[in-house]
């Protein structure tokens, strides 16, 4: 299977496709998140999170201003 990265619109619940792929990549570790695994996304920032620990990383450098 090819890989192909996907463009997203994040919404408060769910993510709309794009452009059609099947990953995206964590704003702060440069992670492949596979669409069937993505479960952290930033809605304002339209930022995906491979896990909690890189949702946290980004809230507290937000934060730090």
């Amino acid at each position: 299977m090819n890989e192909i990265l996907a463009k997203l619109k994040y919404g408060p619940n769910s993510f709309e496709v794009l452009e059609k792929g099947n990953y995206v990549i964590c704003v702060v570790s440069g992670k492949k998140i596979y669409l069937d695994k993505l479960t952290y996304w930033n809605v304002d920032l339209q930022e995906a999170y491979f896990s909690p620990k890189e949702a946290q990383i980004r809230f507290e450098e937000l934060k730090k201003g």
